[in-house]
């Protein structure tokens, strides 16, 4: 496999070689090699990462405060609203950062960079999708972290330990990577960036309303209970919600009650494996028929 990123005047130049190597070492090192072209980027202009930070803290303050007056108990028993809030804002942060992510790929589109990362000799092209789940999954625990922390200082604690963290930190990568295959399959399907952000617009909201990110299900009505039980989000959200105010769990535990039964948190798992397959699937179909 020839150096086929060395020219691109990203900072990307790994030793690739023209000796023969196997398709999954030559899929490693294209992976690596375009990741390491988004932590370039990062290092370069870190306003990313900086709004990324805050963003969540400031929502996660102000709806706090929001119903701050809200009898203690009314979402959660025994809890604070901030305590049900925490896992709603990791939640729809991680997904913002990956729906958004096809974004970038449409300005490199535009700019003609895509152009130049397609004709080169890759094994496949699933390494463009793959290289940049890893790097949104990167934001997106690092957002994490930062409302894990803020939330610990204003009082809502995370009672699962280390093995609920390990739990909250691969529901978040499943949920991130799914959005990130759908966004980057939109990315080539889209023809620019200013429909993208529209569609962007236009799905953001109604994903989070239609989740249990703000507000319980108990609280909907039947029909709108069936929609969040199918979101993805949902599906994330509880598991991380349980996971903060329980220190007794395990993989049979009832996360929430959807309408068909209950959902437990290997359920909750699955179906989030589930959708990351059917969105790369999606993707797939969605570059296949862009790039053919």
């Amino acid at each position: 496999m020839n150096n086929a990123f060395t020219s691109f005047g990203t900072g990307v130049s790994p030793s690739l070689g023209d000796t023969q190597s196997s398709p999954i070492a030559d899929f490693f090192q294209e992976t690596t090699a375009l990741t390491r072209r988004w932590f370039i980027q990062l290092k370069r202009r870190p306003t990313t990462l900086i709004a990324g930070i805050v963003q969540p803290l400031v929502f996660l303050i102000l709806f706090g405060a929001l119903f701050q007056g809200a009898p203690r108990g009314t979402f959660i028993p025994g809890e604070s609203y901030l305590q049900f809030l925490a896992a709603g804002i990791i939640v729809f942060t991680a997904f913002g950062g990956a729906l958004n992510s096809g974004v970038a790929i449409i300005f490199d589109r535009e700019f003609g960079f895509l152009n130049r990362i397609l004709v080169a000799p890759l094994t496949t092209r699933f390494a463009i999708v793959l290289a940049s789940a890893i790097f949104i999954i990167f934001l997106s625990l690092v957002q994490t972290a930062a409302v894990l922390v803020l939330s610990l200082i204003l009082g809502a604690k995370f009672a699962a330990g280390i093995g609920g963290l390990f739990v909250l930190t691969l529901a978040i990568s499943l949920l991130v990577l799914g959005f990130t295959a759908l966004s980057l399959g939109l990315a080539f399907g889209m023809p620019g960036h200013v429909e993208m952000l529209a569609l962007i617009f236009v799905v953001n909201l109604p994903l989070l309303f239609a989740s249990t990110a703000l507000a319980p299900i108990t609280f909907m009505p039947s029909w709108l209970q069936v929609i969040v039980s199918l979101n993805p989000l949902t599906h994330a959200i509880e598991p991380v919600r349980y996971l903060y105010t329980h220190s007794d769990w395990n993989w049979t535990t009832t996360m929430f009650q959807a309408p068909w039964g209950a959902m437990s948190l290997e359920a909750c798992l699955l179906a989030l494996l589930i959708f990351d397959l059917v969105a790369v699937g999606l993707s797939g179909l969605l570059i296949k028929k862009a790039l053919g």
